[in-house]
């Protein structure tokens, strides 16, 4: 995956909306300016409310618009979010793995996500900040097995170091990718009054150390 901070006049052959949720003060608004602009700030404040941003990449030479909703994590903010998973067709989960009760709390935010979210949508767990690992308070296995559990997309980050950010991102955007072509094939293959192929079959994978668990896919459900 070819990868840029943006050429406005370039033509934009799709436009992906993923959606970033976890708890406050996890990183995910550090995650996003990482991928988005290759910053990092340790003076960031608390999202209020969703705010977005994009990047354009090239993935198998077709022009991928990236537009990245940041929500926020905070229950006040609860029903204003959930009418934005509408639409998205990726998800990041992301935790802190200094603080236990933010893993604790994924599956909540997993319930809430395959309740509003596309059936298809593409999910990755992301433990963020491992340049803490000293204070590491949730176990690299505990993460691993819980998303073989719920056939997610796996890695550990450091928005701060800029660790695995952009592999987290590429896992996501060439799995969506995949995904939009074997239905466009699919349409092609079959005659109008005919029936859909299965998206079903096997997860092509993108180079970089993102844990996959094959046998059960959150993002090819039929």
């Amino acid at each position: 995956m070819a990868s840029g901070y943006g050429d406005s006049s370039q033509k934009i052959d799709y436009v992906f909306k993923v959606v970033l949720i976890g708890d406050s003060a996890v990183g995910k608004s550090q995650i996003l300016a990482r991928f988005a602009r290759n910053e990092f700030s340790l003076d960031s404040k608390a999202t209020i409310g969703v705010e977005f941003q994009t990047r354009t990449l090239v993935i198998q030479h077709k022009s991928v618009k990236a537009q990245i909703w940041d929500t926020a994590g905070q229950e006040r903010y609860r029903a204003v979010t959930s009418a934005y998973y509408r639409g998205a067709v990726g998800a990041m989960l992301v935790y802190d793995i200094t603080k236990r009760q933010t893993f604790d709390h994924i599956p909540r935010w997993l319930e809430e996500l395959r309740a509003h979210a596309d059936r298809n949508i593409v999910i990755i767990l992301i433990g963020n900040k491992t340049d803490l690992k000293d204070q590491r308070a949730v176990p690299t296995e505990d993460a691993k097995e819980f998303a073989q559990k719920e056939g997610l997309f796996f890695l550990e980050t450091s928005a701060m170091e800029a660790t695995n950010v952009e592999d987290a991102f590429s896992t996501v955007l060439t799995e969506i990718f995949n995904i939009v072509n074997k239905k466009n094939l699919a349409a092609d293959d079959n005659p109008p009054n005919g029936n859909p192929a299965s998206l079903s079959g096997k997860k092509i994978l993108v180079p970089g150390p993102a844990q996959v668990i094959p046998e059960k896919r959150a993002c090819c459900r039929s």
